[in-house]
C-alpha cells in the first residue's frame, strides 16, 4: 500500500526521522493561508500522487508548470496550487496518461548545501532489509543504477538489531560526511531502519536527503509503501489509503478476495495460482497476444468470486477475449465449471472464451461445459488454450 509524501512525512516525524514543517492543502486559497502560516522567505508546492519524478514533470494542458514549485509568497503559492489542483499531472512514473492532482503540499524551505539519495528495500536473496545511500540526490536512482551503480552503497542489516554504528561510519566515509553531518546521519539512518522493520514497510524512500548549512540532515521527500500482507498488525495505516490514486478495478477485486493486476493488452486471464498466471501471460505472449490482466482467483474460489472476476474482466473496454487456465487442486474442476456456468448466465460473455481445464475431477468439469448453454472453446493444454485465444481476438 503506497501512502502520499505528507502522509509518509507524519510518520517519520512520530518516527524520529528529521522533516521540515508543512501542511497539506486542497485550494489555491489554502495554500496560501499555509505560506504565511509557515512564516518563511520561501516555500515549496508540491502535488500530492502516488508516482515519482514530479520535480520534473508536466501538467497535460500546461507544460509549463512542474510538480514542484519554489515559491516566495502567498501569491505564488496560490499560483502555484491553482496549476496543479485538478489536472493531470505526467511524470515518468506515471505514464502519458497521467495522474490528476487532488492535492498539494506546502512545505517550508530550509538552507540545502548537499543532495542524496537514501532508499530502504528487503533484499529477498540476503532475506535482510538494505540500506542504500548514493550522492547523487535528486535524480532519478534508477539511472544511477543503470549507468553508474558505483555510486550506490549498500548496508545489510540484521531487522532485530538495525543498522550498527561501524555500518553508519562506513557509509559516511563513502559518502563524505564528516563532522556534525556525521553525528547527524547516526541519528537519521537508524532512525529510518527502525522505521522500515517497525511499520512493515516493502520500501522507504528519500530522494533527495538533504545536509544543511548546518549539518543538519533532513529528509525533503518521503516515497513510503507498506507490505500489504502485514497491514493486520496496523490497522490505523489504513486510514492512509487514498482509493483514488489506485486502480478502480484492482480495489474491486481485493474487496472480493482476488489477486489482479491490470496490464494493457486485449486477452484477460483467469487462472487459479499466482505461478500458473504467470505462465499462462508468458504462453499467451509467447504465442503474439497481449495479456489484459493477471488474475488469480486462488484455490478456494467460488461462483460469487468467479462471477465477480468475468464482471471486473469484462469491464475492460479493451478485454477481445479471456482465456481460463484452471488446475483442479484444492478447487475441483467441477466447482470451477460450475462457477464458469453460473458466471456465464449471470455475466453472459460476450467475448470468446477459451477455457483449459486439468486436474481433479477434469473429465465431469469438461463434461458440465459441454453441456451448459454458455459458448466455449475448449481446450486440451495451455499450448492450444493459447494458440485458440490468440486467434480468436485476431
Amino acid at each position: 500500500m503506497k501512502i502520499h509524501e505528507y502522509q509518509g512525512k507524519e510518520l517519520f516525524r512520530q518516527a524520529g526521522v528529521p522533516v521540515l514543517e508543512g501542511q497539506m492543502v486542497t485550494t489555491p486559497d489554502e495554500a496560501a493561508a499555509a505560506y504565511d502560516k509557515l512564516g518563511g522567505k520561501i516555500a515549496v508546492v508540491k502535488a500530492q500522487i502516488h508516482a515519482g519524478g514530479r520535480g520534473k514533470g508536466n501538467v497535460i494542458d500546461n507544460p509549463d508548470q512542474k510538480g514542484v514549485v519554489l515559491v516566495k509568497s502567498a501569491d505564488e503559492a496560490k499560483a502555484a496550487a491553482a496549476g496543479l489542483l485538478g489536472n493531470k499531472l505526467v511524470t515518468i512514473q506515471t505514464g502519458p496518461e497521467g495522474q490528476t492532482v487532488n492535492r498539494v503540499f506546502v512545505e517550508a524551505g530550509c538552507d540545502i548545501a548537499r543532495e542524496l539519495y537514501l532508499g530502504i528495500v528487503l533484499d529477498r536473496a540476503a532475506s535482510r532489509p538494505v540500506l542504500m545511500a548514493s550522492t547523487e540526490g535528486g535524480v532519478e536512482i534508477e539511472t544511477v543504477a543503470e549507468e553508474t551503480p558505483e555510486l550506490i552503497f549498500k548496508e545489510h542489516f540484521d531487522p532485530a538489531v538495525g543498522l550498527d554504528a561501524y555500518q553508519v561510519r562506513k557509509l559516511c566515509k563513502k559518502l563524505k560526511i564528516e563532522g556534525a553531518a556525521a553525528k547527524a546521519a547516526h541519528k537519521f539512518m537508524t532512525a529510518i531502519c527502525r522505521f522500515f522493520v517497525d511499520f512493515d514497510c516493502s520500501l522507504a524512500e528519500i530522494n533527495p536527503l538533504v545536509i544543511t548549512g548546518d549539518g543538519e540532515m533532513i529528509a525533503l521527500d518521503a516515497k513510503v509503501t507498506f507490505d500489504e500482507n502485514a497491514l493486520f498488525r496496523h490497522k490505523d495505516l489504513l486510514e492512509l489509503r487514498d482509493l483514488s490514486e489506485e486502480e478502480e478495478s484492482e480495489v474491486r477485486a481485493a474487496n472480493a478476495g482476488l489477486s489482479y493486476v491490470k496490464l494493457e493488452g486485449n486477452i484477460a486471464c483467469l487462472v487459479n495460482g499466482a505461478g500458473l498466471a504467470m505462465s499462462t501471460m508468458d504462453i499467451i505472449k509467447y504465442h503474439g497476444g497481449q495479456p489484459a490482466n493477471f488474475l488469480d482467483v486462488g484455490g478456494g474460489a467460488n461462483a460469487q468470486q468467479v462471477t465477480e472476476a468475468f464482471r471486473i474482466l469484462l469491464s475492460d473496454p479493451n478485454c477481445k477475449g479471456v482465456l481460463v487456465n484452471i488446475f483442479g487442486g484444492i478447487a475441483r474442476c467441477t466447482t470451477i465449471a460450475s462457477a464458469l456456468i453460473e458466471a456465464g448466465k449471470e455475466v453472459g460473455f460476450s467475448v470468446p472464451l477459451v477455457v483449459r481445464l486439468e486436474g481433479t475431477e477434469v473429465e465431469e468439469g469438461r463434461k458440465l461445459l459441454e453441456e451448459s448453454d454458455i459458448d466455449v472453446i475448449t481446450a486440451t493444454d495451455l499450448t492450444d488454450a493459447a494458440k485458440k485465444i490468440v486467434a480468436a481476438v485476431a
